[in-house]
């Protein structure tokens, strides 16, 4: 199946038509959009009109998911070194497929355009990203970058720190594989706290919480406690070389060193 197959196949099975987006009105509406999923402060949007029709002139990927005539999903992107799209920020209904939808479409459109890899960063505390990242997309974290975008003002990174990974779907790879048992457990999680164990190994699984957004509401201090052993076991161990080459079904990133 091509990537623009694909692309349409996962369309419609959500229900949705994905398109490129041209006009300030359809700008607007993603703003719209976005503006609904995080709730930012108005200096802290996610990405202004004006950028997004910049990228789209520059030749960068502006596209939407329409169900009816209604937006519901949409994904900005800017053209960046070495032959790859960063795709800097995608929000859409959870559980509905919208996001796997723009994200081959997102695909499709890097291939047509002998572009092999698109890049995002997202927070490694939030475990359904990684685990669609990981194991739905194939995508593979390369860069532990803390605190990146400084405090964030909006509904769902309020109060934290914005540590991310900086991940990398190469278009024409396979996923990278390995670090089989044994393996020692560098984070888990005892109720809603972390405990840092040894991660001196050469295979190393670092847990994460159940959900990181609703913990931060609940209990500050154990999201926060969570986000320094991660910093420290999954950033640490990125920092040395080793690198992640699974997500399992417990929420655990496995981690390899060469």
């Amino acid at each position: 199946m091509t990537g623009s197959d694909a692309a349409a196949s996962a369309a419609a099975k959500a229900g949705v038509e994905v398109r490129e987006l041209r006009e300030i009105a359809e700008f607007e509406d993603v703003y719209r959009l976005f503006d609904d999923i995080w709730h930012p402060d108005p200096r802290n949007v996610p990405i202004s009109v004006e950028l997004m029709i910049g990228f789209a002139h520059a030749g960068g990927y502006v596209a939407g998911a329409y169900e009816g005539g209604r937006l519901v999903g949409a994904s900005v992107g800017f053209l960046a070194a070495g032959g790859a799209l960063h795709s800097h920020v995608t929000g859409a209904a959870i559980g509905r497929g919208i996001g796997y939808a723009l994200k081959l479409h997102q695909r499709a459109w890097c291939l047509e355009r002998d572009l092999t890899r698109i890049t995002w960063t997202f927070d490694p505390l939030v475990r359904r990203n990684a685990r669609f990242n990981l194991v739905k997309l194939g995508a593979r974290p390369e860069e532990y970058l803390e605190n990146f975008y400084g405090v964030m003002s909006d509904a769902i990174n309020e109060g934290d720190e914005s540590d991310r990974l900086l991940t990398v779907w190469r278009l024409t790879e396979p996923p990278e594989e390995g670090g089989g048992p044994p393996y020692q457990v560098g984070v888990r999680a005892e109720g809603d706290q972390p405990v840092v164990g040894r991660w001196d190994g050469r295979t190393v699984l670092v847990g994460t919480p159940g959900d990181v957004e609703t913990l931060r509401r609940r209990d500050p201090g154990a999201a926060k406690a969570w986000r320094q052993a991660v910093r420290e076991v999954l950033g640490g161990l990125m920092r040395e070389g080793a690198r992640v080459t699974d997500f399992t079904d417990q929420g655990e990133y496995r981690v390899t060193r060469a």
